[in-house]
């Protein structure tokens, strides 16, 4: 590997220059094809739009690792619910004596009569069990939608459906360069309100400023079925609008920022299923800007890539990696320690001679 000394160094393309079509734009196009087919077979479900690789419901998570998020429709007026009631059943309804499992931080149970608004499909027994809206009963109808749809858009020989331990709906899809990994995730858009799980941002804190936590804030959050009972919070346009204009003080935190996830896949963790995705990088980076508010932190670009890479250094190490606005949550509490510790391994060895090895 040809070594260059940290410095005024660019990051490469992450995709072949022969190419003639942006990977990102080629999956995104069937996908937007399935899901339009899928809405029109149940209007429950809501195409994703092809605006191209700055899509919001798209999140590149490693190179052949997609994330597409599919907005559910007919629940509109969100509130949030202190309502507690016995919620353990098996997926087919039957109620079960002890708990299954408590929603983590991240988590939370949804009832259909949070939303003032909602459809009479959302009301039924395919989805909806005593009242909460079950993620695993949505996922088996998309999944069962997405096995239609791949066969009636004559895609079968670009898409197939993965199995998996869960109802989680993956499938592989094939380039033109490669094949890639997708998981699809039914989404409940919220942009009325910020949870009160997130209690961001905290105190004295100088980044971001206050006009830009109002403004990331106003575009709310999402509940994703990642589960079988209990819907996830995200924040993906909120994380956007937090990247939005990020260094329009000079500073090159996003030139840090591409290098690292450059050297993340080409040298310290690598493979079709990294360890560590894109969302973890962004996440370091949202701490270290917390920490480092300063304009002039953020002038000299070895300074600022070498302090994201010792926080990602310590974040591997230590197994842990706390949420950007939901502090109880660890994002890498299920994460396989012995690979955390080969990455921390390559970090260690990087920080004591930091060359970029980006050929």
């Amino acid at each position: 590997l040809a070594k260059e000394m940290l410095g005024s160094l660019e990051p490469k393309p992450k995709w072949p220059k022969n190419e003639s079509i942006h990977p990102v734009e080629e999956v995104q196009k069937i996908i937007q094809q399935l899901t339009t087919e899928i809405s029109y077979k149940d209007t429950r479900f809501q195409a994703i739009s092809n605006s191209g690789v700055h899509n919001e419901n798209f999140r590149v998570l490693a190179p052949s690792q997609f994330l597409i998020t599919v907005p559910l429709r007919g629940l509109t007026g969100y509130r949030e619910s202190q309502a507690r009631h016995w919620r353990y059943y098996t997926v087919h309804g039957a109620k079960v004596l002890s708990p299954v499992r408590d929603p983590e931080e991240l988590e939370q149970w949804l009832e259909v009569e949070q939303f003032s608004k909602s459809l009479q499909q959302w009301h039924e027994t395919e989805v909806n069990i005593e009242g909460d809206l079950v993620p695993a009963k949505i996922l088996v109808i998309l999944r069962e939608l997405m096995e239609k749809s791949i066969t009636s858009c004559n895609l079968s020989s670009k898409v197939s459906l993965l199995e998996s331990i869960s109802s989680v709906v993956r499938v592989a899809v094939e380039t033109s360069n490669s094949q890639v990994e997708v998981e699809l995730v039914p989404t409940v858009e919220i942009s009325t309100c910020w949870p009160e799980k997130a209690r961001w941002p905290r105190c004295f804190k100088r980044w971001p400023s206050q006009e830009k936590v109002q403004c990331v804030k106003s575009f709310g959050f999402n509940l994703l079925a990642r589960s079988n009972y209990h819907w996830q919070l995200g924040f993906s346009r909120a994380e956007r609008m937090l990247l939005e204009g990020l260094d329009d003080d000079g500073g090159c935190r996003m030139k840090c920022f591409r290098v690292m996830r450059q050297m993340k896949e080409d040298v310290w963790c690598t493979g079709n299923k990294p360890i560590l995705t894109t969302y973890h990088l962004q996440t370091v980076l949202f701490w270290t800007c917390e920490k480092f508010p300063r304009a002039k932190d953020w002038r000299c670009f070895r300074e600022g890539f070498l302090r994201l890479v010792r926080k990602l250094h310590k974040c591997a190490s230590q197994h842990f990696l706390k949420h950007y606005f939901v502090r109880g949550t660890n994002l890498l509490k299920y994460a396989n320690t012995s690979e955390l510790d080969q990455v921390a391994g390559k970090l260690a060895l990087f920080l004591e001679n930091p060359v970029l090895c980006l050929d």
